[in-house]
């Protein structure tokens, strides 16, 4: 019998910068495979004054209801052009690809990237020469197309250097990884130093992906990972690191303090400013305070500190 070729429908969407991240986010929970930012451009190479736009490409599988997707499409992008008035509204375009060899093709988008002081996160494919404290995380994503680029994760990344190696007892931390993805958050906090990492993730295929990362890397001794709803986890951890979005934030709140350890810390990521607002007061309420935001284009990130001390050695 022939062999079946794949269907998938490739999305170009021409943005200002400034709602690159929101596009970006928003194909992904339309259900992308794949979400790559290319290079900025111009409008028009004769009219150097004309706004930049980047160029994001997306990739969906093929299925009958693409119209429908389309539709969400223009209409989140007419609900942009109304908060930001100001911007140049953007455009997208489809098309369909037909067998793209999509395993290799989708590749030339993924290249080495510095993503915080310490932390370079590269394509197991790419080579790179680390200098001084480099700390290189190898990543072959898969269909899972988490590579670290995104505001959100980076911040996360951030978040967690600074806790850990300001902390003279890292190396006594226990860490959970909410929605791990590709293993990128994980990864990263074993190779700061952590003792013991816990990835958690109800899509299997991400669970496989993450493992592969884990061996790559070489921190299988400190890291598992698990197919497993949040909710139904246990335990108790130093650091939570939950990469999600605000509305699970907020339904899952009171359950990651519970699991989060007396003086431990919670990273919420995944928020836009919108909703921080909303994040920062159902996290404030007691039981845990504001340690530290950062924020990115229109993407914030919040640690929050558990009430009560652990170590007095604890930052």
């Amino acid at each position: 019998m022939p062999e079946t070729k794949e269907k998938w429908i490739e999305i170009t969407v021409l943005t200002p910068p400034e709602l690159v991240d929101a596009m970006s986010n928003f194909l992904e929970e339309l259900g992308a495979d794949g979400v790559f930012q290319e290079a900025e451009i111009k409008e028009s190479f004769t009219n150097l004054n004309a706004p930049a736009r980047e160029e994001i490409k997306a990739w969906l599988p093929w299925s009958r209801n693409v119209k429908k997707r389309t539709t969400r499409i223009e209409a989140y992008i007419d609900s942009l052009s109304t908060l930001f008035p100001g911007m140049e509204k953007p455009r997208f375009s489809t098309k369909t690809i037909i067998d793209p060899d999509w395993g290799e093709q989708w590749k030339k988008y993924f290249k080495p990237l510095r993503v915080s002081n310490n932390i370079i996160i590269k394509p197991t494919w790419e080579r790179y020469s680390p200098a001084g404290r480099d700390i290189v995380i190898d990543i072959d994503p898969g269909m899972a197309f988490g590579t670290g680029q995104h505001a959100s994760t980076t911040m996360c990344i951030m978040a967690i250097e600074d806790i850990l190696l300001k902390s003279s007892v890292r190396e006594e931390y226990d860490i959970l990884d909410v929605g791990t993805g590709t293993g990128i958050l994980a990864i990263c906090a074993a190779k700061l130093g952590a003792r013991a990492v816990t990835g958690i993730d109800i899509d299997p295929k991400a669970v496989e992906i993450a493992g592969k990362n884990i061996v790559i890397n070489g921190v299988e001794d400190r890291v598992e990972i698990i197919n497993r709803d949040i909710a139904l986890c246990r335990g108790s951890f130093d650091l939570i690191a939950a990469n999600l979005i605000s509305g699970a934030l907020i339904k899952l709140h009171s359950h990651l303090i519970s699991l989060t350890k007396p003086g431990g810390y919670i990273i919420a990521s995944g928020i836009t400013e919108q909703d921080a607002k909303d994040v920062e007061k159902i996290f404030c309420n007691g039981e845990t305070v504001l340690h530290e935001t950062r924020s990115e284009n229109e993407w914030v990130c919040y640690t929050f500190k558990k009430a009560g001390r652990q170590s007095d050695m604890l930052p």
